[in-house]
């Protein structure tokens, strides 16, 4: 059946929907997709844990390279499974971030640091979904090892973004040129290679005590990338600027990677050398800049908070002065606190830009919890000029900004792909929009795909879990397929998220 035979929109509903069961039937072992208000903690108005679930499971449609046998999101198939052979290097597997086909190494890194993080955490929350969350990151982390596995050499792209966004085709039946790309000496990437460094770190903390040589790996590769990232400076888009530009720019420039890179490996190594290095090189690294957006392009936020732990819990004396920078990026997403910089929409939801955003609304409420944490540890707060904010007032905003997520907002959508009655039918993303492999056999071809993309039939593969870009400004959502700011998923989006999920499932009583 040719797919570009359908010209009316209508034809490419019946089309759609008769695929429907084919390609989502009994899927999923998890909870029942729609079954989401059932089994409520009384004090709850979420079932946060089965969003929890949700959350872990859409990384296994993103998945790239050969898929296990226990696959869960079962209407994905093998893709890419001669990636690195345009260099003779085997690059298979690890995840496309977002709708399209390209793996970008700089979003997958931070992805892999984040969903760490959220591990390192609130792992011990997560009961059951622990060893979801791991088999998650070390998809990721078995990739990032064969990215780093030459010397002063990390393979960063696999892809041609610009010849992959001129089709709309699954990702098993790509063929698009599978260019790869690379930094090195010659043609050095801080940012991506920090990124990468503190992926491994924060990993080889995840797997320290189930899988302990695993973790050795992981440590020594992220000790050995860390130092090509600071030896060799400068921008990865710098070199190789047609190839990851306007896709994953390093906007803020490699600097605050470093710092977040060197926090890490502090964290993981316990080494006084990269504490001796966070301690010269701080404020050159921009440890003290007035910036309030963490996402995958800025670190420093994400930075002062880590390296305010180990002066509030671990005592670390020369960090002293995190603690005010943290504070200061707290205080500017505090609604009405002194200083407070953040944008929020009329129904509540932060905002920072119309591409995306919900990735800062997930990263910032990530922040928000584990700040929280370390002050209820050492038994303090947070200072805005005269004011004073408790941790529950962290804990507060973040409640809000993931219920607003989860439906408590105007349009009384929640904006994850199979979280409750109402969610975006239509998201940009290939692989879900498309029929799947199973009922669909034959190939679909790189243009004939758009027929789809630009009818308004709801997209035949739920790819659960996933969340998009959200609503804008003014709270609105089209739940348009072509809108890719609003509509698309993103592997970042989802990371911080987890531990999120994880913190409010346990507080209210359902882990």
């Amino acid at each position: 059946m040719v797919l570009l035979l359908f010209s009316s929109s209508f034809r490419v509903t019946i089309f759609l929907s008769f695929f429907f069961f084919l390609c989502n039937g009994f899927s999923y072992p998890t909870s029942s997709l729609f079954n989401t208000h059932h089994h409520r903690h009384h004090l709850a108005k979420h079932n946060y844990k089965d969003a929890l679930t949700k959350s872990i499971l859409f990384f296994e449609g993103q998945r790239s390279g050969k898929l296990p046998s226990n696959q869960r999101m079962s209407w994905r198939k093998d893709s890419g499974l001669s990636d690195g052979s345009a260099l003779h290097v085997d690059l298979v597997g690890g995840y496309y971030d977002a709708g399209d086909n390209i793996k970008f190494g700089f979003p997958m890194a931070f992805t892999t640091t984040m969903l760490s993080w959220s591990v390192i955490e609130f792992g011990g929350l997560m009961k059951s979904e622990l060893q979801n969350a791991k088999i998650a990151i070390r998809w990721a982390t078995d990739y990032l090892l064969k990215a780093t596995s030459h010397p002063d050499t990390i393979y960063v792209q696999v892809g041609d973004a610009n010849k992959d966004h001129s089709c709309w085709e699954r990702p098993e039946d790509m063929d698009t040129v599978r260019s790869v790309f690379k930094v090195d000496k010659n043609t050095p990437g801080s940012d991506v290679a920090a990124e990468t460094a503190a992926a491994l770190a924060a990993a080889a903390i995840v797997f320290r005590k189930s899988d302990p040589s695993y973790s050795k790996v992981l440590l020594k590769r992220a000790i050995m990338v860390f130092a090509f990232a600071d030896k060799y400076r400068g921008t990865y888009s710098a070199g190789l600027k047609p190839d990851v530009c306007p896709f994953y720019c390093s906007y803020s420039g490699y600097q605050d990677e470093l710092l977040w890179g060197a926090a890490w490996l502090q964290k993981a190594t316990k080494n006084l050398k990269y504490l001796n290095y966070i301690k010269i090189n701080g404020q050159i690294l921009g440890a003290a800049e007035y910036d309030n957006t963490f996402g995958w392009d800025n670190k420093h936020a994400g930075a002062r908070i880590l390296l305010t732990k180990a002066f509030l819990v671990q005592n670390v004396k020369t960090l002293h002065e995190y603690k005010g920078h943290a504070d200061n990026f707290i205080c500017s997403v505090i609604p009405g606190a002194p200083f407070s910089s953040t944008q929020y929409t009329p129904g509540g939801l932060l905002f920072k830009m119309a591409d995306a955003n919900m990735q800062y609304v997930t990263s910032t409420s990530f922040l928000l919890l584990t700040y929280a944490k370390y002050l209820t540890s050492a038994k303090t707060v947070v200072h805005c000029g005269g004011s004073v904010y408790t941790p529950g007032r962290l804990r507060s905003i973040a409640k809000r900004q993931v219920d607003y997520l989860l439906g408590d907002n105007p349009l009384r959508m929640s904006y994850m792909v199979g979280y409750g009655p109402k969610f975006p039918r239509r998201i940009h993303h290939r692989g879900s929009s498309l029929p799947c492999v199973a009922s669909h056999p034959a190939k679909i071809q790189c243009h004939q795909g758009f027929a789809i993309m630009n009818s308004q039939s709801p997209n035949p593969n739920f790819l659960v879990g996933a969340v998009v870009g959200g609503p804008d400004q003014h709270d609105r959502f089209p739940d348009e397929r072509s809108d890719y700011e609003q509509s698309e998923p993103a592997t970042y989006i989802n990371a911080p998220l987890v531990g999120a999920l994880a913190y409010f499932a346990h507080a209210y009583g359902q882990l």
